[in-house]
């Protein structure tokens, strides 16, 4: 993925690049469309849920309400109510991993509690190491230490998977930082998904456009790869963080009937996320302007109907056959849409 960040800016404006990333941004946005129906078709089982999905839709989209806000508000009402959602009334499972714990640990009492003081020392080893390049950088301020801040809250707030996170991500590093515009965090995205490790590095192409144009000396690829590790190092260890302090509580957590329906409502909560994802998306991609519509405490950007992209269009429409019609899987519909808009580019001019 670092490669690619650095490919992408230093040759992005190539021509023939330029229209490779065209593609890829087309058919990014039906990628994620596939994913709110993946998604939805899991997590929305009631009217409940699918009020929730709505409402943090609308939130989201129309009032511009911070994500971690919306998850917050979700947890909240699925603890309230754990029986509206799916697993909220969930016990321990007979087969569950309590009982895989079991087997594996045998009836060794003595063996689980060094393995639980092993996970926490791991966990605040962890803990230490993610701290440390933060504390040492906000004294100093500058693109770095917004870097590392932000991605280490964002480690600590988000929830629901790399798309669900892309929305946070989105609405702060291109609304707020200004690190890149929105067809790049398009771009980025459709890099990740031709890689063959987590979509989450997208994180790790922000990061670098983030170093690659922060002011002063320290800029460009030195200051982006810079900027793209330390990205990396605080995105995950957080993650392991929370893995090695929860481990020790993995059985009592199974067993909480408020807990289980705190993260069911999250879940459906996070299908409204995803869409605003979408909906985001294909303003950026099939229009080539918006407006900011503000007014009764709404806040969200429209279309101008008259910047609406054709070629943006039929690409996305490929894209969709591609994935839903004939059912050719993520890499041959990125492909195909590449190869696609190189072909116009070509042709007609386009991108």
């Amino acid at each position: 993925m670092l490669a690619l960040s650095v490919i992408y800016a230093v040759f992005g404006t190539v021509p023939v690049i330029a229209a490779l990333f065209f593609g890829l941004k087309s058919a990014v946005l039906l990628l994620v469309i596939e994913a709110v129906l993946r998604i939805g078709r899991r997590a929305l089982r009631g009217r409940v849920a699918w009020t929730l999905a709505g409402v943090s839709f609308a939130a989201l989209f129309l009032f511009n309400v911070p994500f971690p806000i919306v998850v917050l508000v979700a947890a909240l009402i699925g603890t309230l109510v754990p029986g509206h959602f799916a697993g909220g009334a969930h016990g321990k499972a007979k087969d569950g991993p309590p009982a895989l714990l079991d087997a594996v640990l045998g009836a060794d009492p003595g063996r689980a509690g060094r393995l639980a003081r092993g996970a926490r020392i791991a966990g605040l080893a962890s803990a230490v190491l993610w701290l440390l390049p933060v504390l040492a950088l906000l004294p100093v301020g500058g693109a770095y230490a917004d870097v590392a801040l932000f991605f280490s809250k964002m480690a600590v707030v988000t929830f629901g998977g790399a798309y669900a996170v892309l929305a946070y991500v989105a609405q702060q590093a291109v609304q707020s930082y200004h690190w890149l515009s929105a067809p790049e965090m398009l771009s980025g995205l459709g890099l990740a998904e031709t890689t063959p490790g987590p979509l989450i590095l997208v994180l790790q192409f922000v990061g670098f456009l983030a170093g690659y144009r922060a002011p002063g000396s320290l800029s460009g690829v030195p200051g982006g790869v810079i900027a793209s590790a330390l990205t990396v190092w605080v995105t995950f260890l957080p993650c392991f963080m929370f893995v090695f302090l929860g481990a020790p509580l993995i059985e009592r957590l199974q067993e909480n009937r408020k807990l289980s329906g705190a993260l069911s409502a999250v879940t459906a909560a996070i299908v409204g996320v995803v869409a605003n994802l979408a909906v985001w998306f294909a303003l950026h991609v099939l229009f080539r302007e918006t407006v900011q519509v503000q007014g009764l405490g709404l806040s969200f950007a429209a279309p101008v109907p008259g910047s609406l992209d054709l070629w943006a269009l039929g690409l996305a429409a490929v894209a969709g056959l591609c994935l839903f019609r004939l059912k050719l899987g993520v890499m041959w519909t990125l492909t195909a849409c590449s190869a696609a808009s190189i072909a116009l580019h070509y042709g007609v001019g386009v991108a």
